[in-house]
């Protein structure tokens, strides 16, 4: 039904108003709590654990609860957590009401992908994530409003959980819309009943599935750290001003959007490794571009590497019923969210303390290296499968 397919549309911008929330308001946070700058490293670590921790058991709550109810209440977590960090005293609250956005966002996320991932072509998968990108651009603007005026990033905050409430209003609304098989589905025969059991460990062994998984957690490095430090980085590295650099910041998730709107057209004629591969190459242009002495407009190559990684995220979860079957594409959906989550955050965790201990000059340098490692890992699963299809033949 397209009425469904609108209500998840509506539901990942919910997903992305959150992600970029508290990068650009960092710089403007940890001087009124009186935290050092590099605690921002930590903090989103916390987020990443209790996301990608989630992530790991959604396939076995979507099947007992139905993607419908768990993304309602995972909305709603979400809604919850981005009103109280807006009332936060001090660092520690923050970080608890954190820990809830955290859970929320993970269950939304690895539902909604595998839903899409079962039902709907390759371009709605990218449409969908266009919207999260959507959502990630509100953020910062929204941000940037209330830090370049008379308000303060609680307002911001505010704004952001009172769009979010509802949103989970909508979705609590028209919640039996999700028993129901899109009629325009690619298949009707993928439900979300349990398949025979097998064990986290024999799931994981499939061949591919960890070399996979290390290309998605690869990319989400370079995306967090972008995310998280990335108004840190053209404060230091560029001088500006933390209102200008959230609207920096605006541009790069503006770039993700136009590339997701972009790749969902291409979907119909290229592949989805075609475009997880010449998207990295776009976003290494962007990468080339920040380190080339244009000063300030330099900044203008966030755009690039936003459009560049808009269709890396999306194919590689729309990708995965197809290279490893659609039996454990809940489960197989949910590690790939958990260990890149993992992997994200640990990059971005140790890149956090080495750049503020040394300087954010090193940031397209990074990016770069992760850029490649994305491609190195793409071309090995790829190898891995074929390798695997030949021995079944």
């Amino acid at each position: 039904m397209t009425g469904l397919l609108i209500i998840i549309y509506i539901t990942f911008i919910s997903l992305g108003l959150p992600d970029s929330l508290f990068g650009v308001s960092w710089p403007v946070v940890h001087k009124e709590f009186g935290t050092p700058e590099n605690f921002a490293s930590l903090y989103s670590i916390i987020t990443g654990f209790c996301t990608g921790g989630v992530s790991f058991v959604s396939g076995w709550l979507i099947r007992k609860f139905g993607t419908g109810k768990v993304t309602f209440f995972s909305t709603l977590l979400t809604a919850i957590g981005l009103l109280g960090i807006s009332f936060s005293p001090n660092i520690v609250i923050m970080m608890l009401f954190t820990v809830i956005i955290g859970y929320g966002a993970g269950a939304i996320d690895t539902g909604l992908n595998n839903f899409v991932s079962l039902h709907y072509k390759a371009r709605h998968m990218n449409w969908l994530h266009c919207f999260w990108a959507l959502g990630v651009t509100m953020s910062p603007m929204i941000m940037s409003a209330f830090l370049g005026g008379n308000g303060t990033w609680r307002n911001g905050y505010r704004a952001v959980a009172i769009i979010q409430f509802a949103i989970a209003v909508i979705i609590f609304v028209f919640l039996k819309k999700w028993n129901v098989t899109p009629v325009n589905a690619v298949s009707t025969d993928k439900t979300e009943q349990a398949p025979p059991k097998k064990s986290f460990f024999d799931i994981i062994k499939t061949k591919g599935v960890l070399t996979s998984i290390l290309s998605l957690g690869l990319y989400c490095g370079g995306e967090f750290m972008i995310s998280t430090w990335g108004a840190t980085y053209a404060v230091n590295a560029f001088a500006a001003s933390p209102d200008e650099a959230a609207k920096w910041i605006s541009l790069y998730f503006g770039g993700i959007m136009i590339g997701r709107i972009i790749s969902g057209i291409l979907s119909e004629r290229l592949s989805d490794n075609t475009l997880i591969k010449g998207g990295m190459l776009i976003a290494a242009s962007g990468m080339i571009v920040l380190i080339l002495p244009f000063g300030r407009i330099a900044l203008a190559g966030l755009f690039l590497v936003g459009i560049g990684y808009g269709p890396v995220f999306p194919s590689v979860l729309h990708n995965i019923p197809a290279r490893f079957g659609a039996e454990y594409s809940a489960d197989i959906t949910g590690f790939h969210m958990g260990g890149a989550y993992a992997i994200g955050f640990l990059i971005q965790l140790v890149f956090g303390y080495a750049a503020t201990a040394t300087t954010f000059e090193v940031t397209p340098f990074v990016l770069l290296t992760l850029c490649v490692g994305v491609i190195g890992a793409t071309i090995s699963t790829l190898r891995m499968l074929k390798m695997s299809s030949h021995n079944k033949a």
